[in-house]
């Protein structure tokens, strides 16, 4: 039987920034999730989506906000069939998984937070110092079902608008006691996607529990 194509878009150019090595973190997910798939992964260029069809079971987008810059990457209108292609394929089913700053990317792209089921607002969401972290899990879901606390070496990302039909399944605490989403799936929009704030940098993935988390996301989106 041939594997469904896992595809993995590691952030480049105007979707990374020097604070979060997202090529290693893409290559970290992918030997995590390697035995579920066919696994690629590609840096954030305009034709990283040109061959995207049913034949991607997942898609994952491990990407940020960067330098845009027309003469480097392109103008926004250069982009606009990259974004479409994207919001088109996940309405008619597409599964898709977004890593940490995928809450803070594709802010050119409207459908992004709709899709994805949330967003990082600027000038409002931000996260603590990075540090041990600690994200309490709900009962319920398969992503979720019987799994503990994750623990990890991470940054807690706060004041992150969900998009109302997101169901939220982690939470962090920021500095001050407050309970935060830091985990959610979102059905609303046609397809099925998996937000972890989870994972600034690869001592995150060091975490069992985070591991775990991961491959049960994955597992559930392409089930």
């Amino acid at each position: 039987m041939t594997q469904r194509r896992i595809l993995i878009l590691a952030g480049r150019g105007r979707y990374e920034d020097p604070w979060h090595d997202h090529a290693a973190t893409s290559h970290t997910v992918a030997g995590i999730v390697g035995d579920l798939g066919a696994v690629q992964v590609r840096g954030l260029f305009r034709d990283a989506l040109d061959d995207l069809d049913s034949s991607v079971g997942l898609l994952v987008v491990n990407g940020g906000s960067g330098r845009r810059d027309p003469g480097f990457d392109g103008s926004d209108d250069d982009w606009l069939a990259f974004h479409a292609r994207l919001a088109d394929w996940a309405r008619a089913g597409g599964a898709v998984l977004g890593l940490h700053q995928a809450a803070n990317t594709f802010y050119d792209a409207p459908d992004w937070p709709a899709v994805l089921g949330g967003r990082w607002i600027p000038g409002e969401s931000m996260h603590p110092p990075i540090g041990p972290a600690r994200f309490e899990l709900a009962q319920g879901h398969p992503v979720t079902d019987g799994l503990a606390a994750v623990e990890a070496f991470d940054e807690r990302y706060c004041r992150l608008q969900v998009a109302p039909g997101t169901r939220v399944l982690g939470t962090t605490r920021d500095d001050d006691g407050a309970e935060q989403p830091a985990l959610w799936v979102n059905e609303a929009h046609g397809g099925r996607s998996v937000y972890s704030g989870l994972g600034h940098d690869v001592r995150s993935f060091a975490s069992e529990g985070h591991r775990e988390l991961l491959r049960r996301s994955a597992s559930w989106l392409l089930s």
